[in-house]
């Protein structure tokens, strides 16, 4: 189970050919527990960071710590997914979504629908 997880997630990385890996790590770190890291480089120098803890549960994979963190070469967060402990009152504790100066509730994603939101940045329909 493990190892299909990180053969699928590197596998979403490689099929994304204009993405400049800055770093990638992926362990198996015993026969229920992962963890994954990395920087990924978009073409107009912004960058993700992403961090998973993760452990096979119930014929799946239950994510113990994440977070997703894109922002521009600024510096400036566009958006930042995690499961930091620090929003009590939010529906759906601890997972959220931080955009901007807002929070608000949203699932763990996985690195294919991240990536589909940054595209939705690199690459807005009906702009010139």
């Amino acid at each position: 189970m493990i190892y299909q997880y990180l053969a699928r997630f590197q596998a979403t990385i490689d099929s994304r050919q204009e993405i400049q890996v800055d770093r990638f790590d992926a362990r198996q770190l015993s026969a229920l527990d992962g963890r994954i890291a990395g920087r990924l480089r978009f073409y107009d120098g912004s960058v993700l960071e992403f961090r998973e803890v993760f452990r096979v549960h119930n014929r799946g994979i239950r994510k113990i710590v994440y977070a997703y963190h894109y922002q521009r070469t600024d510096g400036r967060c566009v958006f930042r997914y995690d499961n930091a402990p620090h929003f009590p009152d939010l529906p759906g504790f601890p997972e959220h979504k931080h955009e901007g100066d807002q929070v608000i509730p949203a699932p763990a994603p996985d690195l294919s629908k991240v990536l589909r939101e940054i595209d939705g940045y690199l690459y807005p329909s009906g702009r010139a």
